[in-house]
Order: C-alpha cells, then structure tokens, then sequence
C-alpha cells in the first residue's frame, strides 16, 4: 500500500484515464507540485486548448466555430484564492473559490456538488487544493462519483495530506477506457516527483496516449518565495 509508482508508467498503460491532478512536493523539498492534464475522445472535447490568464488557468475552444456543447468542457480549471491554490475538473473551481472567500471550506464547497450529468458515465468531479498558509504546506483532494452505475447519488470523497518530499498523489476520472467509462474508484495513487519540472511534465505529456491527449499544465511553487515554474503543453497548437 505504500508503493510510489512512476506516473509514467501508469500513464502508458492507460489509454484513457480521462482528467487527472497531481498534487505534491518535489523530491528536493522547495516546491509544491500540482499538474492538470485533459483527454478527449469525442470531436467537442478535443477542440480545447489551456489558455493561462492572470495567474488563472483556463479551458477554452481552440475553433470556437466547432463547438457543440460547452457546458461540461469550458471552464476555469485553476484559481488562487487567499493562499490557496485550486484545481478541479471543471466549473467546481468557482464553487470551491466562492466558498473560501465567504469563510467556508474545501469540504464545505465540494458538498453542495455532484457528479457529472453525462449519463451513462455520470464523471466523477476530482478536485484539489494546496494551501501555502500551513507551517510547511497541506493539500487535499477530492472525488465526487456515483454510488452506482445508475446515477442513484453521489459519493464524496476526501482526502488531506502533509508535505512529504519526493511524494506526490494522482486522481482521475478513469480507471481506464470503456463504454460507460469506468470511474476512478481507488484512493489517490502514490507517485513520485522530481525536483525538475521538466523531467515531470515532459514525462506526463510523452506519456499520455497520443491520440486522445489534449492539455497539461504543470505548475512549481517555490514555498518559501512562492516563485513560480510553469510548462504549458496544448496538443492543438504544438
């Protein structure tokens, strides 16, 4: 149970896991790590790309022209909100972002959410946040999924961790591809994190099933001056 895996390895033998976070601490202990990555199987979703704005990431059409429904797939996937950073699958972002500005809490948000209305796969909502105002730093997460395959309800989890160097946690949407989508349904797996960021998000991106990977943004934060190291990868523009 305490096995650290290599996220390369888990992400080449998973055509599909979907959306996934990463949340944790270099292996030399300076900084808070957090990554977000999309897939795609269908022409709507794969027309995206990540566009950063004022801090803030985004997904945004790359053809505006070719959008269907953008109701499940344009969001605001990352924001800071009083020393915490947020990043979620989708429009939880802003509930989470609310919330902490009127006084409540990660969990105190993300209950007030559900799962996914895209039945038959009724997609687990997966969120994280860092919170740099700790002695060190914590972060949580959470999966949102359905109790069973008919959309009965939802079940919360959640999850906090301390800062452990080296150590980073990894959830997604999927176990891996079907139809119905298989939910992730296991506690966030233990990976490993480098202290180079372009070792981790080179070796995401390479690693991501060619054909349905869209875009991954990795994000470094130095926690004592919150100095920022940043890599952005948009398969639509190169």
């Amino acid at each position: 149970m305490f096995e650290i895996s290599d996220i390369k390895t888990l992400l080449s033998a998973n055509a599909y896991p979907g959306r996934g976070i990463v949340a944790g601490t270099s292996a030399c202990g300076e900084y808070a790590v957090c990554a977000y990555f999309i897939m795609g199987r269908s022409a709507n979703s794969r027309n995206r790309i990540f566009k950063l704005v004022d801090n803030q990431l985004f997904t945004e059409p790359f053809d505006p022209s070719e959008v269907e429904d953008p109701s499940l797939i344009i969001y605001r996937a990352m924001a800071e909100a009083d020393g915490n950073l947020i990043v979620t699958n989708g429009d939880q972002t802003d509930t989470v972002y609310k919330a902490l500005k009127n006084g409540k809490t990660f969990i105190e948000a993300l209950d007030t959410r559900t799962f996914e209305p895209d039945k038959p796969n009724y997609t687990p909502r997966i969120s994280a946040m860092i919170s740099f105002f700790d002695a060190d730093f914590s972060y949580q997460m959470s999966v949102i999924k359905s109790i069973d395959g008919k959309g009965s309800a939802p079940m919360r989890s959640y999850y906090k961790f301390a800062s452990v160097k080296g150590l980073g946690h990894f959830i997604h949407t999927y176990i891996e591809d079907g139809d119905p989508l298989p939910p992730f349904c296991v506690e966030p797996e233990r990976i490993a994190v480098p202290s180079d960021i372009d070792e981790f998000a080179e070796g995401i991106w390479n690693s991501l099933n060619p054909d349905n990977k869209i875009s991954l943004y990795v994000k470094y934060t130095n926690k004592k001056t919150r100095e920022v190291k940043e890599r952005l990868f948009n398969k639509n523009e190169g």
